[in-house]
């Protein structure tokens, strides 16, 4: 609550969150409604998952489906998002590529760099500038980064590619929060390790050495960047804009 009106922090906002079926995606979204927010829940394939979490905050959060992965598929949700919700206060970017678990994980470097530069890179920038082009002042855009490819890196095949494609995410964030200033912010959140679903399949030796190797001594929690992207989209954050924020328990600064 804020300290002066006693009421949720995005109380009367109209939000977007890509992604919002499943992990970080589905922590925001159920973080800005119960802040008091009107979401857009946006998805590709996890229809299923998209409509129970719907069900699960109830109306009026409409449900925005659309292959980001596209140029046309980003237009779509940009503006079927207007359409529903009238006008959009805070978008968060935060569909990407899943290339680590499931059947992804076998895929060949060059495709999973394809899959991670289509959604990750280029879905960002596309849905920035369509929603930036359409909001009022005020408004806020947060994106998706990691932790990695702000500081330190990390040695292997997937995080080359994660880290490069994230650190292009980073580098456009910061340059479009000048080109859209004052009047729409533009952050990114940065997670380092969090529980979704690579987190709970991972080998149990190497799960222990993460939370060991973290000064606070866990893994994260979707809700811990759920939390980050409540306050950097609310008026209590109003002063913030081109920043990186890392959400990693402090295991990169």
């Amino acid at each position: 609550m804020t300290a002066q009106t006693g009421e949720p922090p995005l109380a009367g906002l109209r939000t977007v969150v890509t992604g919002a079926s499943s992990g970080i995606g589905r922590a925001i979204a159920v973080a800005f409604a119960a802040a008091g927010a009107r979401v857009g829940l946006g998805f590709w394939r996890s229809s299923e998952a998209a409509r129970e979490l719907a069900n699960e905050l109830g109306a009026p959060h409409p449900l925005l489906q659309a292959d980001l992965s596209t140029a046309d598929g980003c237009a779509s949700i940009v503006r079927d998002a207007f359409g529903a919700l009238e006008h959009v206060d805070v978008w968060v970017n935060n569909a990407g590529a899943d290339v680590l678990t499931g059947e992804a994980a076998r895929w060949p470097a060059e495709h999973k760099l394809q899959a991670l530069l289509e959604l990750d890179l280029k879905a960002t920038i596309r849905c920035s500038r369509l929603v930036a082009a359409r909001m009022r002042p005020g408004g806020c855009i947060l994106n998706l980064g990691w932790d990695h490819a702000t500081v330190d890196g990390m040695a292997g095949d997937d995080p080359e590619l994660f880290a490069a494609v994230k650190a292009g995410v980073l580098g456009f964030s910061k340059s479009f929060a000048r080109s859209v200033a004052p009047d729409v912010r533009v952050n990114v959140l940065c997670p380092g390790w969090i529980e979704t679903a690579f987190g709970a399949g991972a080998d149990r030796d190497f799960y222990d050495e993460v939370a060991a190797s973290t000064p606070l001594r866990r893994w994260g929690r979707p809700e811990d960047v759920a939390g980050a992207a409540v306050w950097l989209a609310s008026p209590a954050a109003g002063f913030v804009t081109g920043q990186a924020i890392n959400l990693n328990g402090g295991v990169v600064g």
